[in-house]
């Protein structure tokens, strides 16, 4: 409104003052909203762009630092759990040949459980070089030191109150558990190493990528463990398991014969042994071996546990398949035709030597802060190592504990056959040895498989196998009825104390199995120059002396050198007196 005074003219021609005023309305309503409505777009916009700015970056910081950090932890705490578990495989493409394996893949989520699928540029950064440093790292812990290390990974990653331990404690007390234990060896190791020089780590490695295939394959639920290499030979574990579960399954498998009264008779003793056995696990100063040894460890009948005899067949047959493997394997051909190994006279043959015992054993590490080893401290394991090396003498590839053999199913059974009875150096113990008649041949190339063919007849394991499989019958052709009823004859007179009539059978028998061999085609190069000495002068050819029988030839030759007639103080078995 506009008020104002001014000065007007009358027709008269007088002046005279006059008032005005003006009045406008303005209608601001659609401008004032307009406005109202932008500042609140522009600060609801604001407040989107801060909260997707903070999402961004907590996507990132979830992405690059929680994330790897939870992935570490995992990785940590599954090791400290089960430390022989496979490496974790990340989400992605993976590369050719590094396919996931069955428990990988069911394991993945476990591992992949950030989403992280295909953003392979994360591999930049230093979180994710962290997680590949931790998991190689714990990958290379289960390799080098294998089951026997396994409680030392667990102990030191387990968690305890108030978060991870802190220190680093190597020398955990030992525990004492039940196994199958297997040497091999690579016959004519120091031929070999002199030969090679460096590249004898060459042919160690390829020999071990066929062992390790082969017994990972066939082991009973990847009970299988290569525990450690010793130069030229190698040490196989398959863990049965503690000796409390042990004890705990065979409880279990009573339990299905005993009657009520007798199990609540059985459990109350068994409740007095675990409070003693508390108390004493209380008492440090007490040597873990005299509580195992006060618990008679040995007197422990393994194949009253429900499914040993699988579990042992297996073991076995994954040293079989080892052996077929060997001289059929590409790689391995091509070390035979090596002119460094053959003195440039001829084609050479790598070969190896099993040996087999069961038993008990302490499980753990020796050494100290400054090093450690992590082994089995047994005589079963000595017991393997000593039948290992007395394949040598009986000119035979296998030799089996009479342990092993009464874990056996009974169709692997009857492919063994008893060699001699024997007792070792630091035991006084008698056993009966066994032999797997296997013999080498050229033609195993024509039963070797796929890779998913060999896992699929793996899964597929019956005792029928041992009379179906190619490899297996293939490796025994050599063995006749006739031999083995005039082998096993001569062998039992040994025993007996019958030398001169031994003697004649077991020649016999020799016999039978030079003319077996030459209708089979088998050549001299499985010729064993452990038995030319005991047999120069005898009017025996070489060629009879490369084949034949090495365990009659052993026999014989231990009869013949004590004059072909048995001591007076015999008592039925003789001792190895090298190891």
């Amino acid at each position: 409104e506009y008020g104002d005074q001014g000065a007007y003219s009358l027709l008269n021609g007088e002046v005279e003052p006059a008032y005005f005023s003006v009045r406008v309305l303005y209608n601001e309503t659609l401008s004032v909203r307009r406005v109202i409505i932008l500042l609140f777009a522009l600060q609801l916009g604001t407040t989107l762009f801060v909260l997707l700015g903070l999402s961004v970056l907590r996507y990132d910081a979830g992405q690059l630092v929680l994330g790897p950090l939870r992935r570490m932890l995992k990785i940590v705490a599954f090791y400290a759990k089960n430390p022989l578990m496979p490496p974790p495989q990340r989400g992605g493409r993976l590369e050719p040949g590094n396919e996931r394996t069955s428990f990988q893949k069911q394991n993945a989520a476990y591992y992949d459980s950030d989403e992280e699928t295909t953003n392979r540029q994360l591999g930049t950064f230093e979180t994710e070089q962290l997680i590949n440093a931790v998991t190689k790292i714990t990958d290379l812990l289960r390799k080098c030191w294998g089951v026997a290390g396994a409680g030392i990974i667990s102990s030191n990653l387990a968690r305890q109150e108030g978060g991870l331990t802190t220190s680093f404690n190597p020398t955990v007390p030992g525990k004492a558990v039940y196994a199958l234990f297997a040497f091999v060896s690579i016959d004519k190791f120091q031929s070999h190493l002199h030969a090679l020089k460096g590249d004898i780590m060459i042919l160690i490695n390829d020999i071990a990528h066929v062992l390790h295939e082969e017994v990972y394959r066939w082991a009973y639920h990847e009970r299988g463990e290569c525990n450690k290499n010793l130069g030229g030979s190698f040490f196989m574990v398959y863990k049965i398991g503690d000796v409390t579960d042990v004890l705990e399954k065979r409880e279990m498998a009573e339990a299905v014969i005993f009657s009520k009264d007798t199990l609540k008779v059985r459990k109350r003793k068994s409740r007095q042994t675990v409070r003693s056995s508390s108390i004493e696990s209380r008492r440090a100063s007490i040597p873990d071996s005299d509580k195992y040894s006060r618990s008679h460890v040995d007197n422990i009948d393994l194949s009253s546990l429900p499914g040993m005899r699988k579990f042992t067949d297996r073991a076995l047959l994954g040293l079989l398949k080892t052996f077929a493997s060997i001289h059929r394997d590409k790689t391995i051909m091509n070390w035979n035709k090596d002119f460094r190994l053959g003195a440039g006279v001829g084609a050479a043959s790598i070969n190896l030597n099993f040996g087999m015992d069961a038993g008990w054993a302490v499980e753990g590490a020796v050494g100290s802060s400054y090093k450690i080893d992590a082994t089995y401290l047994s005589p079963h394991v000595n017991m393997a190592s000593r039948m290992m090396s007395a394949t040598k003498q009986y000119g035979v590839y296998f030799l089996l504990s009479q342990a092993v053999e009464r874990l056996l199913s009974e169709n692997a059974q009857e492919k063994l056959r008893h060699v001699d009875t024997v007792t070792v150096k630091g035991s006084s113990v008698q056993q009966k040895i066994f032999t797997y008649d296997a013999k080498v041949r050229e033609d195993f190339f024509l039963y070797s498989k796929t890779e998913n063919q060999a896992d699929i007849d793996a899964d597929r394991y019956s005792p029928g196998i041992w009379d179906e499989d190619q490899d297996l019958v293939a490796m025994r052709n050599h063995i006749s009825t006739e031999f083995i009823d005039i082998f096993n004859r001569g062998r039992d007179e040994y025993l007996a104390g019958n030398w001169p009539e031994a003697i004649g059978l077991l020649k016999l028998a020799d016999k039978i199995m030079f003319q077996c061999e030459v209708d089979e085609g088998f050549s001299h190069k499985s010729y064993n120059e452990n038995f030319k000495s005991n047999f120069d002068g005898t009017g025996e050819t070489e060629e009879g002396l490369s084949m034949g029988d090495g365990p009659c030839q052993r026999l014989i030759a231990y009869m013949e050198e004590l004059g072909g007639e048995a001591p007076n103080d015999w008592s039925g078995y003789r001792p190895l007196t090298s190891k």
